[in-house]
């Protein structure tokens, strides 16, 4: 079974997880707080009503089941849970253990973006050249 995820949408899943994994806690959650353009420091502030998750989660979220359980089966194979040529396997399992959404499920991966990045590329993807297409 061929990957049915474009790589260019797994590098987008990349990119947005990236963003939310480098999030800190506020240090003075004030209500006129996490203006960027006052204090260019915020964007890594994870305040309430920051639109970081919401695209991560906006994003997989508009995907359709087949792309959802192959992202999620290539954080498997990037994890080291299946071995690319389990593909098949893998998607399966994704798809029979669906239970929450998964855009929850994954966002709780704590080195998603980096299981992703190693599944793209033992499935023999460029992570470079999707993620360039993308930005």
């Amino acid at each position: 079974m061929p990957l049915e995820i474009a790589p260019e949408k797994v590098a987008h899943v990349i990119i947005k997880a990236r963003e939310y994994a480098a999030k800190v806690g506020p240090w003075n959650a004030t209500s006129e707080e996490g203006d960027a353009a006052e204090d260019p420091g915020a964007i890594l502030e994870d305040f309430t009503g920051d639109p970081t998750l919401g695209e991560f989660t906006g994003f997989i979220d508009a995907l359709n089941d087949d792309e959802q359980a192959h992202l999620v089966a290539l954080a498997w194979i990037g994890r080291g849970t299946f071995d690319p040529e389990d593909l098949d396997e893998a998607v399966e399992t994704a798809r029979r253990e669906h239970t929450n959404a998964t855009a929850g499920y994954l966002i709780g991966l704590p080195q998603l973006s980096d299981y992703l990045e190693e599944g793209l590329e033992r499935m023999g993807f460029s992570v470079e050249d999707a993620e360039n297409d993308v930005l």
